[in-house]
């Protein structure tokens, strides 16, 4: 019996400019570690009653290669770890007549031994398996596909107000250094190198590559790869030439941040860096998404070309282990003396351990993102005064002329306000008001695209949605029935003031204007509410620092426009890289180590984003160290290592760690030692919490640490700080801040560790669904990573006994849903008794299919899963071995993060339903082999023998 259970991928929508949540009524609690109670916890709300979580059908990637590709980790280092060129080259060609000794199929895609040792492949899953068993196999792991950058806002801040809030401006004008002499790649879309701003003439000509600025680069792909299968331009295959220009657009903009040496005042950009050379390293076609070996490929070849900086605003969201081979490579790159930067993601919505690689590699500088202080967009008119607006995607562009009366859907703060159950007036001819904000269970109207729906049939001429908390974003409408109205999306204080306006008594009218308006960002300063969470899978602090990273106008393609605004921790990376290559000018002998170690000590926390009121600091596993501020990083004579502290889990008791001071100026120095607690973020179920959606509370640590602390001039000095959380937190991430202060000045270390037992986060959760599943996929030619051209069907197989032919789709597949990071997934086959029970494993020692370690945890809410599908084999002597027809069992088995596989306790497994495989249909088991048939004869002589010995010797 089965039944059917539809799963569709959606896109991320458009990256909002402000926060995306409601404030939280709260009372002030104490935020300094030494005055508070240790006893309270304070409870501030979940994320999803703060507006801040998006459980939505994401489809996440986890085991099985979603690419049909995989990395081959082989034994031995990489040269830039010390390792032999002609022994790497060996193991790889061992590898490749091993593979050929054992049947297995594979195509090699590259080959990689300066960062990392190891190829990758084409090949099957279960090839994959088998070759995980190979002799000299450390390790394979899925090549995941990266999504295509985002595209440019409607929003035009200033890039000037960008480098304020860093220094960056301070450390061009006053301290003098531009980058001079320091290369920085950029891994991305390629570079207009046409650009006047980065070197180009400002026509399009090829011999404009390589110039002045635009140094060296590659291109690895062409303009038609798209690795996206779902896409209708989906072209797997890279066509390689010399040549980065830029088709989409991405990489121009992060190129400008980085190093953009145009004249604002005419109307140019001005980037951090604006004497840096600069690297094109193309990975993305004019469309479409790239795949991590490409990434790896492009590290190599960046460390060849002698970067001094790299940036990747690119990753693979919730690949959050540091073992990935991408964050691999990016530690080797360090190593090589390159400092490597990377973005940590764009999934703040969907809730903790959504940071990926390459940002989460243990010595990346993984980069949050900070709202920009000032926006600059399209302005309507009311009551005399211009309102800065944003366009919502999907709905027809707003008109430049003509005036409307305003329409209340109802009070702020209601139901009604927010036109919950739709509005109830005939609104036309009308622009009608609309809150933003949630609708009780079952009633629409919570979404963007429901409100203007609602609007639309109420016969209103166009929309204002107006946030219900401080904060822009840049909503889409888009929906089953088209929006045919304008719709654009207006700021709380805007909103709450033409409310007031329209609800006096002569009323309010909108006119629209072909105006722009420059405004204060009500979020400039704060954490974007896109920039994902921490911490790493194996509970490292992540992310490292935050930059400018929500509304950042810079450098795009000639043929786009020439400039234009992104938002995302895309823009904030490259704030990074730049200030990198100040930072190296000014201090040309600096290890990389010692980069990011200065930016964490001065930058500057931030207060929580969803209530800035209250005072308390966003958590570190959000904001990192805090805001870069070059300038101070580039002046301080002191260093104080490590950056910062990651501290595990708390089962085990309080953590000690050494903190290292070192002085370099040409006097002693006291810093007096403080600390503050950050808020925590919980995940705990018994609380109603969940990795999704987590809860927000404060209570203060416990952090023993020395008064202070004197350093003689070129000394250091080393002390311990013991640090405990609250006791009554239980499955919670939680952190703080460090300070050693010397009157203004200020040194700061974030930690940040996970109280309780990492172990005891459940692994293999249900949803409403009851996962995990045995079922069989419908409606889809293909069967592992795949959407099914966003529209996949599984048939949920309910009991015993279903039958599989194991064509066209027809094949035993395990719907599973990971709630935590794992150490290890497999899956192993038994044979099913005559009563649908597991019977023995179909071998004694080869019984398994599938072995994978380090999977990131699945996001986008408890019903997003992931297809584990069978093939009918099982490795075997390093070989794929085909099972006969008949009745199995499946056994799904996860391994806690951090666990030890050999304790049971850290165990989740899940045991499918008998069914079975009948290839050829006649519903018969297949005889017996002749090889079976020896085996059965030699069992039956030997139990006669067995008898005729026990009577002969009278024991019987």
């Amino acid at each position: 019996m089965s039944r059917p259970l539809q799963r569709r991928r959606t896109r991320r929508g458009a990256i909002t400019v402000g926060s995306a949540a409601a404030l939280l009524a709260a009372t002030m609690v104490p935020i300094s570690g030494a005055t508070a109670d240790p006893a309270d916890v304070t409870d501030l709300g979940s994320a999803d009653e703060l507006g801040a979580s998006a459980v939505t059908d994401a489809f996440m990637p986890s085991a099985s290669s979603p690419t049909g590709a995989w990395f081959v980790q082989l034994e031995g280092e990489p040269t830039t770890q010390g390792g032999n060129e002609a022994a790497i080259a060996s193991s790889q060609e061992q590898l490749e007549q091993e593979a050929e000794e054992l049947d297995v199929e594979l195509e090699v895609r590259q080959v990689f031994t300066d960062l990392w040792n190891g190829i990758a492949i084409d090949a099957t899953d279960e090839d994959a398996a088998v070759l995980a068993t190979a002799s000299n196999v450390v390790a394979v792991y899925p090549v995941l596909e990266i999504e295509a950058p985002t595209t440019p806002s409607p929003t035009v801040p200033e890039m000037v107000s960008a480098l304020t809030m860093t220094g960056a401006d301070i450390a061009q004008s006053e301290l003098g250094f531009t980058g001079a002499g320091v290369r920085v790649g950029v891994i991305d879309t390629g570079v207009d190198y046409d650009h006047p701003d980065l070197g180009g003439s400002g026509v399009d000509d090829p011999s404009n590559f390589p110039n002045e600025r635009v140094v060296a680069g590659w291109d690895f792909v062409g303009d038609d790869f798209n690795a996206d299968d779902s896409s209708p331009s989906y072209q797997p295959v890279p066509h390689p030439d010399a040549d980065p220009d830029d088709c989409e657009g991405h990489g121009t903009h992060v190129a400008g941040i980085v190093g953009a040496s145009g004249d604002p005042a005419e109307g140019g950009v001005r980037g951090v860096a604006p004497d840096a050379e600069i690297g094109a390293y193309r990975v993305f076609g004019c469309d479409g998404s790239t795949t991590a070996d490409i990434m790896l490929a492009a590290m190599e070849r960046a460390l060849n070309d002698g970067m001094d900086v790299v940036n990747q605003s690119i990753g693979s969201a919730f690949a959050s282990w540091p073992q990935y081979p991408t964050a691999v490579g990016s530690d080797n790159l360090v190593d090589a003396g390159v400092v490597m930067v990377a973005s940590i993601g764009n999934s703040g919505d969907l809730g903790l351990f959504a940071a990926g690689a390459p940002g989460v590699g243990e010595k990346v500088i993984g980069v949050a993102s900070f709202d920009n202080l000032e926006i600059t967009a399209n302005a309507i008119e009311v009551d005399g005064e211009l309102i800065v607006y944003m366009p919502a995607s999907a709905s027809p562009e707003a008109p430049t002329s003509g005036t409307l009366p305003v329409s209340v859907a109802g009070e702020p703060g209601t139901d009604a306000g927010r036109s919950c159950g739709g509005i109830d007036a005939d609104l036309t001819g009308t622009i009608a008001l609309v809150q933003r904000g949630a609708c009780p269970d079952g009633v629409v109207g919570t979404s963007f695209y429901e409100k203007a729906l609602n609007a639309q049939e109420a016969g209103a001429a166009a929309a204002i949605i107006y946030n219900n908390a401080p904060g822009l974003v840049n909503p889409t409408v888009e929906g089953e029935v088209e929006i045919t109205i304008p719709v654009i999306f207006v700021g709380l204080d805007d909103g709450l003031a033409i409310y007031a306006t329209a609800t006096d008594d002569d009323g309010a009218e909108v006119t629209w204007t072909d105006e722009t308006a420059q405004a204060p960002n009500p979020t400039g300063g704060l954490v974007s509410d896109f920039s994902s969470f921490g911490l790493a899978a194996d509970l490292s602090l992540k992310p490292d620092l935050g930059a400018p990273g929500g509304s950042i106008w810079s450098t795009l393609p000639l043929e786009g426009g020439a400039y234009g605004s992104n938002s995302g921790t895309s823009m904030a990376s490259p704030h990074v890289a730049g200030a990198a290559a100040l930072y190296l000018q000014a201090h040309p002998d600096a290890e990389p180590l010692q980069v990011r170690d200065a930016f964490q000590n001065t930058a500057d926390p931030a207060v929580w984003s969803l209530n800035p009121s209250l005072g308390i600091l966003e958590p570190t596993n959000h904001q990192g160290a805090g805001l870069l501020d070059v300038d101070d990083a580039i002046l301080s004579t002191t260093t104080v290592s490590p950056g910062k502290l990651s501290l595990g889990e708390s089962e085990g008791g309080p953590v000690t760690r050494e903190i290292t001071v070192r002085n370099g100026g040409t006097a002693p120095v006291t810093y007096e030692i403080s600390f503050e607690d950050t808020l925590a973020l919980g995940q705990n179920a018994e609380w109603g919490d969940s990795a999704d959606v987590p809860g927000f509370y404060f209570a203060p640590s416990t952090v023993d640490h020395p008064a202070s602390v004197t350093v003689k001039p070129g000394k250091s000095v080393t002390f311990e700080v013991t640090i405990s959380p609250e006791p009554e937190f239980d499955q919670v991430q939680y952190g703080g801040f460090i300070y050693l202060m010397n009157g203004d000045e200020q040194i700061s270390v974030p930690y940040a560790g996970f109280a309780g037992d990492y172990q005891s986060l459940p692994m293999l959760t249900p949803g409403d669904y009851g996962f995990p599943l045995l079922a069989e996929l419908t409606g889809c030619d293909r069967l592992i990573g795949v959407d099914c051209t966003m529209n996949g069907v599984w048939d949920l197989v309910e009991g015993s006994g279903h039958v599989y032919s194991m064509a066209d789709g027809d094949v035993p597949t395990i719907l599973a849903h990971l709630d935590a990071p794992v150490d290890n997934l497999r899956i192993d086959v038994y044979k099913a008794n005559p009563d649908g029970t597991r019977g023995d494993p179909v071998h004694p020692r080869f019984f398994n299919y599938l072995d994978v370690d380090h999977l990131g945890r699945t996001g986008g809410g408890p019903n997003v899963f992931m297809p584990y599908t069978w093939d009918g084999t099982r490795s075997h002597n390093d070989r794929e071995r085909e099972v006969p027809d008949g009745d199995y069992v499946l056994v799904l088995s996860v391994v806690n993060a951090l666990g030890d596989r050999a304790n049971p306790d850290d165990v989740e497994t899940y045991e499918t339903p008998a069914f079975t495989i009948d290839r050829d249909g006649d519903g018969n088991p297949p005889p017996p082999s002749p090889g079976d048939l020896l085996k059965e004869l030699i069992k039956q002589l030997g139990k006669l023998l067995a008898k005729i010995v026990c009577k002969l010797l009278g024991i019987c």
